[in-house]
């Protein structure tokens, strides 16, 4: 067995769990539901400018793709807060380490096909948000690709320190673990928000430190920056306009983040007592 085989387990145990029809049919909710939304606020509206209906055009998306980055989040932690430490509860994993296959790919197997899993499933509904938007206004945001990638890496944040948690905790103590440290980055970057915005430079980097234990908040404020107008980020018009807008090393802080806090998931499994 290898890290691929692992993969390819952990994507059927998904499907056996039917967690995959779930979301397909929540999916396909979420999208109609913001296309009925989506047109009739942008059929009905009344604009005095062009410049009006493109940002209302874009404020409509951005609402979309904050709603999806959050439940983009849960499903994260849904689908990784028991994959260690509800197999090990079980009796599953000792069966699992007792074949010729180390531990450290048992970790990594069960990342790689989660997120492989999660990534096609975000990609696919901010895709299918953004075709909506097209279909009904003729809008389509600024820098597209490199958004949906960053929402995706906030997605695999999460879902990388929920893994590690399940190494050393078990279902429940991971599952509040991980959200209470989202809902804290969460706060955090609204602090560095509205500190910026108020001018508190000590206040702002408060909140930049505290993002830097999770940065998955401050890699959606990079995308959300990227998707908007040109025009709309200068004018610093809009709810989702960033206030301070996290930098492009802060991309990569993310990814040396994911990969270190795999490699501490590995470790701590491999000295763990089963």
């Amino acid at each position: 067995m290898s890290v691929f085989t692992v993969a390819r387990l952990t994507f059927l145990e998904a499907r056996r769990r039917r967690l995959l029809q779930l979301v397909l049919v929540m999916g396909i909710a979420f999208v109609a539901l913001f296309a009925v939304g989506y047109y009739l606020i942008h059929s009905q509206g009344r604009f005095a400018m062009v410049g009006e209906r493109l940002e209302v055009s874009n404020i409509l998306l951005l609402m979309g793709l904050y709603a999806a980055n959050f439940l983009g989040v849960v499903l994260a932690v849904v689908m990784s807060v028991d994959v260690i430490a509800g197999d090990i509860g079980s009796g599953a994993m000792q069966t699992l380490v007792t074949k010729p296959l180390l531990r450290w790919q048992v970790v990594v197997g069960k990342w790689l096909g989660l997120s492989v899993l999660l990534s096609v499933i975000m990609t696919l509904v901010s895709a299918a948000l953004v075709l909506v938007a097209w279909i009904i206004s003729g809008y389509l945001p600024d820098h597209l690709p490199q958004g949906i990638a960053l929402m995706v890496l906030a997605q695999l944040l999460v879902l990388t320190v929920s893994i590690f948690g399940g190494t050393f905790l078990n279902t429940l103590a991971n599952g509040i673990f991980v959200f209470m440290l989202y809902g804290l980055v969460f706060i955090g970057g609204w602090i560095e928000q509205i500190a910026a915005f108020a001018g508190n430079q000590a206040a702002t980097n408060l909140g930049i430190l505290i993002s830097f234990i999770l940065p998955s908040e401050a890699i959606w404020r990079r995308a959300s920056y990227l998707i908007q107008p040109t025009f709309l980020r200068q004018l610093n018009a809009g709810p989702f306009v960033t206030v301070s807008t996290p930098s492009p090393a802060t991309v990569v802080y993310s990814v040396i983040y994911v990969g270190v806090v795999l490699a501490l998931a590995v470790i701590v499994f491999q000295r763990r007592d089963l």
